[in-house]
């Protein structure tokens, strides 16, 4: 996409869990409007091979991998100091990275809590806390949340906690940084055909196409999301668009928690 309409040109960006679904599409679509992205991802080849995706897209290299697991502080660290020798400052953060699976009450495991937790609210939280020292004035945070962290999915408590965490997180932080003009917003997708749902349905098409039509049925606009519909709504974020737009949670879901 060499037409950039440069909405995010000079900006510097970093999106954790990049490599794959909703975090790509936002990846692409703020380098494609002149960012320099920071990309994060456990999987150094499927990092790699999404940097170069976003790249190729763009026309020019504005994505940079930085291999590492969001719930290890060190790993943290080591982020944040390349962002800081590569760029000075951070003018984007989206908090995207997490993960979780299906348990009922009576099959929760304690190791499944405990890595649900770790992904989407202890690594959050530390991704958030250790960017602080690179926003400027007028940065944008953004949090992924979903419409589980609003309404009652069987079998999904723990993950859909982590996401109500989130929204939670978003107001309090919204609240304590206003004084800075940083604002913080919360991104809560419905169902969106990603890797991530395939993986949860499990394998074979034909249980990953069984549970994508039960999804468009429940959505009032009859069709499960794009990642690309969740990267525009980032990008308003990111944006001077949504200058006036903190502490909020924006709902991409077909209707799905609204109706």
């Amino acid at each position: 996409m060499g037409d950039h309409r440069g909405q995010l040109r000079g900006k510097v960006a970093l999106v954790t869990g990049g490599s794959a679904g909703i975090g790509l599409a936002v990846a692409g679509r703020f380098a494609a409007e002149g960012a320099t992205v920071y990309v994060t991802g456990r999987r150094k080849p499927e990092l790699d091979a999404a940097v170069a995706a976003v790249n190729a897209q763009a026309g020019e290299e504005r994505a940079i991998g930085v291999a590492g697991d969001v719930s290890d502080l060190d790993d943290l660290d080591r982020l944040f100091a390349a962002v800081e020798a590569r760029s000075g400052r951070l003018d984007v953060l989206v908090a995207n990275a997490g993960g979780g699976g299906f348990a009922r009450l009576g099959e929760i495991t304690e190791e499944q809590y405990d890595r649900t937790f770790d992904i989407n609210v202890k690594g959050l939280v530390f991704t958030t806390q250790k960017a602080l020292p690179l926003l400027p004035d007028g940065a944008s945070v953004i949090l992924l949340s979903s419409t589980n962290g609003s309404r009652g999915v069987p079998a999904m408590s723990v993950y859909s906690a982590t996401k109500a965490a989130i929204r939670s997180l978003a107001r309090s932080w919204a609240a304590e940084l206003a004084g800075r003009g940083i604002r913080v917003n919360a991104i809560s997708p419905g169902p969106v055909e990603t890797p991530g749902i395939d993986g949860l349905a499990g394998p074979g098409p034909r249980l990953q196409r069984r549970m994508k039509d039960g999804f468009a049925a429940r959505i009032p606009l009859g069709r499960m999301g794009r990642a690309e519909e969740v990267a525009a709504m980032a990008l308003f974020l990111a944006t001077d668009q949504s200058s006036f737009t903190t502490g909020a949670e924006l709902f991409v879901d077909g209707g799905l928690a609204q109706l």
